[in-house]
């Protein structure tokens, strides 16, 4: 194996397939890394597709000390394992061979505490640590992913040169990378970014849903509403590749591949971690919820089988609405619906990462995020601008619903909104989360709830004691004795 004349510059350990992308994205742009992995065969498959695209300077090693023994120091290491157990073994494989200032940079979907024990374990060795999230997929680790660094800034400042070069590269608002903040932030960050995804493509489906179910589109004409809606406010990763999937034909039968595909969704839980976060910090997240409860449901596919056939039986289907609806008119109500739902999901997730900032002193910038987010990522969107022009006008914006232009675009949008929600209701689509997202707008933008009810039932079964709209303090009221005299 070719070995390097001169020390490497970084080092990357872990070479499935993010790891390995993303070790050819940084050669590519024109820094000499390290490769290892513990099984050699990886090792020498990168060695090969960089030789194939363009001979560039990457060097594989089978073993771990010659491994980081042939990086410059101080030695930059990004780790792409497996979250849990394999990280924590593979710091302690390199921790034997590195010294006092170097770095090690974890790029997995890793749980922040989990980061943030792990700092404070490798700097009692004089080690600097790093939790970055990394969003693209395959194609954004090798040609330019979302990067989004937390913890020593010591070590971002190694680093910055070549993540500022391998990041995605928006024109208009620079490299897709910031220092996000101290500690777990950055996996914190590009979890609650996982957790508007999931939000993302929920809503996307529920579009889908009610464009075939209710409005009977074809895969053909899906494609074109959705190519249309990619080249206005929707225009997105998501959008384009949602496109992209009605056109293509099934290559093992007839018609087309989407509807072949099982309708069972599969996870590997940071979006069950947001929902968990938002509960533990009090943030309403009812979008991302209603999308995580949608992948449950799905998993129930047996079940869900059997429950069709009993309410075949049951007559339900004759009950439900089957009055006409005009394509045209639907397509647009239903592009609405999306926007305005998606608003509140981002709305929901901003307001999740405001709070731990808060909560853990971390002072993240929520517009910076926004622009980090533009390019590279699976959720980037020019949507996302409008999020960094909101930030940039009020950096202390109580709630995206509420910046002048995103109020004014809700409004525009709510007839079509409810249209759309409620010819679901009618004909028995389930579209929760856009139903959610309306629910949280239409409770937010609401002076008065009913919670003063549930706030007087407390007080009467657990003498909770309640607050009065017209004097200060707090009162409780023997309601069981006042209604039975």
């Amino acid at each position: 194996m070719a070995q390097p004349t001169n020390l490497t510059r970084i080092g990357l350990a872990g070479l499935a397939v993010m790891g390995q992308n993303l070790a050819l994205n940084i050669a590519e742009k024109g820094f000499p890394i390290s490769v290892y992995n513990r099984t050699a065969s990886k090792v020498d498959d990168t060695v090969k597709r960089a030789k194939q695209e363009g001979n560039l300077p990457l060097y594989g090693y089978h073993d771990p000390e010659s491994f980081v023994k042939s990086i410059k120091k101080p030695r930059v290491i990004i780790m792409l394992v497996k979250a849990g157990a394999p990280v924590d073994q593979t710091i302690k494989t390199l921790s034997a061979y590195l010294e006092k200032g170097d770095c090690i940079i974890d790029g997995g979907n890793e749980w922040y505490e989990n980061t943030e024990r792990r700092a404070k374990a490798t700097s009692e060795l004089g080690l600097h640590y790093v939790g970055m999230g990394v969003s693209g997929g395959e194609e954004g680790a090798r040609h330019g992913p979302s990067l989004m660094p937390g913890g020593s800034f010591e070590a971002y400042k190694y680093i910055e040169d070549i993540l500022l070069k391998v990041a995605a590269q928006v024109p208009d608002s620079g490299p897709c990378v910031t220092y996000v903040g101290k500690g777990g932030s950055g996996n914190f960050v590009k979890m609650v970014h996982n957790g508007i995804e999931y939000g993302d493509m929920q809503l996307i489906a529920e579009a889908y849903d009610v464009l075939r179910s209710v409005g009977k589109l074809s895969n053909e004409e899906l494609k074109s509403a959705f190519s249309e809606w990619n080249k206005g406010e929707l225009l997105s990763f998501l959008i384009e590749i949602t496109a992209d999937i009605f056109g293509i034909k099934d290559d093992k039968g007839q018609g087309y591949l989407v509807d072949k595909v099982l309708d069972k969704t599969g996870m590997k839980g940071t979006g069950k971690w947001t929902v968990q976060q938002a509960a533990e910090l009090s943030v309403a997240a009812p979008t991302i919820e209603a999308s995580l409860d949608a992948r449950f449901l799905s998993g129930l596919k047996k079940e869900r089988v059997e429950a069709a056939k009993v309410f075949k039986s049951s007559g339900l289907d004759e009950i439900l609405s089957e009055q006409p609806v005009g394509k045209k008119k639907l397509i647009d109500d239903v592009r609405k619906a999306l926007y305005a739902s998606k608003i509140c999901s981002y709305a929901q997730g901003m307001n999740l990462i405001r709070a731990k900032s808060i909560e853990k002193g971390w002072d993240l910038k929520l517009g910076e995020l926004a622009r980090i987010w533009k390019g590279g990522c699976i959720i980037r969107a020019i949507f996302l601008d409008r999020i960094k022009q909101a930030y940039d006008r009020n950096p202390n914006l109580a709630n995206l619903l509420v910046d002048p232009e995103f109020a004014k675009e809700v409004v525009d949008r709510q007839s079509a909104w409810r249209r759309v929600v409620c010819l679901a209701i009618s004909y028995g689509i389930s579209t929760p989360g856009m139903a959610a997202s309306l629910a949280y707008f239409d409770t937010y933008r609401r002076e008065r709830v009913p919670a003063n009810l549930v706030q007087a039932q407390r007080d009467y079964f657990g003498a909770h004691t309640y607050e009065r709209i017209d004097m200060e303090g707090s009162f409780h009221t023997e309601w069981f004795k006042l209604a039975n005299q």
